[in-house]
């Protein structure tokens, strides 16, 4: 039995170290700031960043209940949606927690420098690179140190709230919401950053006590307690200090406080400050730090930010190269660059969270089973997806482009140095999901193919065409007419010079067209399926035989296949295969009458629903048996297995005729050789190319030398375009 961690963290120390990772910057830093965009309207904006958190905390409480063990964004994301997004949540929130250390650290040196006149740049470095060094020797933040920490900020505001509350004047909020909605979005993806370690907590879920109730309080009540405070005291401020005061300082929380409280108030302000913006910059360099970390044991990031310590037992290089992008971001970056950034990076990797959960609650992972859902789902998912694109919009041009560039990069890094290199086995649920849901409309459009009635079959013969193969094409038209109740045309198509005039041919019966027409005559005196029939003449068979079943509306067109150059259509047959307005099926070697298995083989992707129309129509004709050919990889994820499985049990309810399906494990040869083997008939779709080259290939075919079937070729008219072809082979 491995090591377990001990579940010591208790309802009060989940609050406290939830609050604790989102008081800091946010509030006495950003309202100044944010005051310049919304005037009094800061106040709302802290609001309604609040209520765009809220989806992704309830998301997070739901994932962390389900999977209470050590991880945190990153781990849940990539779980949900694959190592791709896993990439980019990972690297999106190594970047926002490295912002807010950076902000939280240029924040407060300010409130600092009100204590020892020093410059604030040298001494933000100063304090970031001792903050490097302990991460760096293991100096670490325990639960009882982060309540007492809390408890004094608390108290501070309490009493800021309490005791300036009687001196707020009304007149200061006059003219509320004069910088309209651009300004409010603005201020409120500015503030976002705020709320940001909301969900900090499920990093550590492993630890919590009774994480089914504890973990959703602890978040949920967080977020409560931190929004009334934020928003208690902003009005606060507003009320009882000039917006000129606010906007211009870097200490606005000192300013107002200098308005309500007495000086050792002040004072106290003052020390809450610093207490709670080294707090939070020294955990944002431990939790960012550990992403790049988390990243290189799961293959997706270099083995060198796996590194530990021998003397100090922590990822050195993860928090050496964490901390130099912690003291550029403090040289060189202004101060609301730098919150936007941080902001951008959270409302993005907050969409995330929130897309996690609808691709855990939609796929069919078996151990998803949390304890606590979230209300009123998917509502308030979509809520923070489409909110936080919308504050992306407006939170401004340098953050937004940050954003872009954070998702390209983490793309290409995946792309060159993950998949290139193998990428790694596994998947999300959200790709498990998605290939449901593909699977469900591919089978809807299968029960419609098979169901449908009324249709036209076209048979295309000529004069070269033998009567054997003529009664065969005409067989699996009857067949297919008598499932749909439709009727059959069979036309001969005679080619003449392109100097002979077609009105003179068409008036003279050849002996071959006499012969045809005798056949045809004494064929639809027998059958029950209605026939018509007649000849053709034209200059170019091709073209006749796609004209000609555009002027009936044909739903079928039926053809003959051959391997050799002295072909039916020769080369013609690719040329229809692109043109005709139909469904086109080409037979070669079929015989009707000893057909007693039919195999259906797919390449990749779902079995194409015209392909299973025509095989349910064969075996209802014939009493034959359907069997459906799935070739795998060996080492396929358990959930595209569970899934294909899923997918070919609901394609077998479609058929009447008895069905069975193998997934096999083998190449696509040996799957086609196995098929050909144990099959009379082997239907395949003409989107297969490299599968139908085999086949038809006029070199000697090592795969299907020597063995005695038909092959039908189906091209569907309704073919799923590339980009659906393409998502169709990728999922399955």
């Amino acid at each position: 039995m491995g090591k377990q961690l001990e579940r010591d963290l208790g309802l009060p120390s989940v609050t406290a170290i939830s609050i604790g990772a989102m008081v800091g910057s946010g509030i006495f830093i950003l309202p100044g700031l944010a005051m310049k965009m919304a005037g009094p309207a800061v106040v709302f904006a802290y609001f309604l960043a609040g209520v765009l958190v809220l989806p992704a905390a309830l998301s997070k409480s739901e994932m962390a209940t389900a999977m209470p063990e050590a991880g945190g964004t990153y781990l849940y994301i990539e779980r949900a949606m694959g190592p791709l997004f896993g990439t980019i949540a990972g690297v999106g929130t190594w970047f926002s927690l490295t912002f807010k250390g950076a902000l939280a650290l240029v924040g407060g040196a300010p409130y600092l420098i009100l204590l020892f006149d020093l410059p604030v740049t040298p001494v933000a470095l100063t304090v970031a690179a001792l903050l490097i060094i302990l991460n760096i020797v293991g100096a670490k933040q325990t639960g009882r140190m982060q309540i007492v920490i809390v408890a004094v900020m608390l108290a501070v505001m309490l009493w800021f709230i309490i005791a300036g509350a009687p001196s707020v004047e009304p007149t200061r909020f006059e003219g509320f919401f004069d910088s309209g909605i651009e300004g409010i979005l603005g201020a409120t993806g500015f503030v976002f950053v705020s709320y940001a370690g909301v969900t900090k907590i499920a990093s550590v879920a492993e630890e919590v006590e009774n994480p089914d109730r504890n973990l959703p309080l602890g978040i949920l009540g967080s977020l409560i307690i931190t929004a009334g405070i934020y928003v208690a005291i902003v009005t606060v401020m507003v009320g009882v200090a000039d917006e000129a005061a606010l906007t211009n300082t870097e200490t606005p929380m000192q300013v107002a406080a200098s308005n309500a409280l007495p000086t050792i108030g002040v004072a106290a302000v003052v020390l809450a400050a610093l207490l709670a913006l080294i707090s939070t910059a020294n955990a944002g360099i431990l939790s960012s730090s550990r992403y790049p970390f988390a990243m290189s044991r799961d293959g997706l990031a270099p083995d060198i930010f796996e590194n530990v310590s021998d003397r100090f037992e922590t990822p050195v290089n993860a928090i050496t190269i964490t901390g130099g992008v912690l003291l550029v971001l403090i040289a060189f970056v202004p101060i609301d660059d730098i919150a936007k950034l941080a902001s951008a990076f959270k409302i993005l990797v907050f969409i995330l969270i929130n897309v996690a959960l609808i691709a855990f609650r939609q796929g069919s992972i078996e151990a998803y089973d949390p304890s606590f859902k979230s209300p009123l789902y998917p509502v308030p998912q979509l809520v923070g997806i489409i909110g936080g694109f919308v504050l992306l919009r407006y939170i401004g041009f340098v953050p937004l482009v940050g954003a872009v560039v954070i998702i390209l990069g983490s793309m290409l890094w995946y792309y060159f140095f993950v998949y290139r290199r193998g990428g790694v086995a596994r998947e999300g649920a959200m790709t498990d999901a998605l290939r449901r849901s593909v699977g469900r409309d591919v089978v809807e459009q299968t029960e419609s193919e098979v169901q449908t009635d009324s249709s036209e079959v076209l048979v295309a013969v000529t004069e070269q065409t033998t009567p054997a193969v003529e009664q065969s094409l005409i067989d699996l038209a009857t067949d297919l007419a008598r499932t749909r109740e439709g009727g059959i045309r069979v036309a001969q198509f005679d080619i003449i010079p392109d100097q002979t005039p077609l009105p003179q041919s068409a008036s003279t019966l050849t002996e071959a067209d006499q012969a045809f027409e005798e056949r045809m005559g004494t064929r639809a005196a027998n059958s029950k399926i209605p026939i018509r029939y007649g000849e053709v003449v034209s200059h170019d068979t091709r073209h006749a035989i796609v004209n000609y079943a555009d002027e009936i509306n044909a739903d079928t067109l039926i053809i003959e296949r051959s391997t050799g150059s002295e072909s039916l259509l020769s080369s013609d047959t690719s040329w229809i295969e692109d043109h005709a307005p139909c469904d086109v099926i080409e037979v070669s070697n079929f015989d009707h009458g000893n057909v007693e298995r039919i195999g259906v083989i797919t390449d990749e992707g779902p079995f194409d629903p015209t392909k299973v129309a025509l095989a349910d129509a064969l075996a209802s004709a014939v009493d034959a048996t359907i069997t459906f050919y799935f070739p795998v990889k060996a080492d396929l994820p358990e959930s595209r297995r569970n899934t294909i499985d899923d997918y070919l049990s609901e394609l077998v309810d479609v058929s009447d005729s008895p069905v069975e399906t193998k997934i096999v494990e083998l190449g696509t040869d040996e799957a086609i050789e196995l098929a050909a083997n144990d099959s009379n008939v082997l239907i395949v779709s003409g989107i297969q190319q490299n599968l139908t080259d085999r086949l038809f290939s006029q070199e000697p075919n090592p795969i299907t030398a020597g063995t005695e079937h038909g092959t039908l070729v189906v091209y569907g008219v309704s073919q799923p375009g590339r980009l659906r072809g393409a998502i169709e082979r990728r999922l399955f």
